[in-house]
């Protein structure tokens, strides 16, 4: 049997402080770790729909975001696909078709990846600034650890590489 196919997707907006928080782990986690064959880290940046096919084609789908779920800022979310629907707040980016909408297109061709949002509450998501706040910041480890846990998790392996 073959290893299961993990998509890694961080999606956010980085020019909007907190809201690229996705993509800031994202580039961690490539900088620090060897990972499997069967894992592919992604920025989806902003890309939306257009991000339909990549998720397609993974078996796994974890998805790496700033959640806006009415917490203090630096609060972790750990979000199986059944709880998406529930989460109002949770949003891909302020521009572009929701992963909500990508994930039941998805759904509809029946080719619907098992799913995991790993996020954070954001301090700030207003425009214009790369910076992450200090509350985000402090907490980007963590969750550069928890996405390393649903990896494995999902049949994934990460390496620490030295830098």
């Amino acid at each position: 049997m073959a290893a299961q196919r993990i998509l890694v997707l961080g999606v956010g907006n980085i020019l909007l402080k907190d809201e690229g928080v996705g993509v800031r782990v994202i580039e961690q986690l490539q900088a620090g770790y060897a990972f499997s064959a069967n894992v592919r880290l992604m920025d989806g940046g902003t890309l939306g729909i257009r991000l339909l096919d990549d998720i397609t084609a993974a078996d796994h789908l974890i998805v790496v975001d700033a959640v806006r779920n009415d917490q203090p800022p630096g609060t972790l979310y750990r979000l199986p696909a059944e709880e998406l629907r529930r989460c109002v707040s949770f949003k891909n980016s302020l521009h572009q078709t929701g992963l909500l909408e990508t994930l039941a297109y998805a759904e509809m061709l029946g080719q619907r990846p098992s799913t995991v949002v790993v996020g954070i509450e954001p301090a700030d998501i207003s425009p214009w600034g790369t910076e992450l706040t200090s509350s985000v910041r402090q907490r980007l480890e963590e969750l550069a650890e928890g996405v390393l846990e649903e990896i494995q998790q999902a049949g994934g392996e990460a390496t620490k590489v030295d830098q």
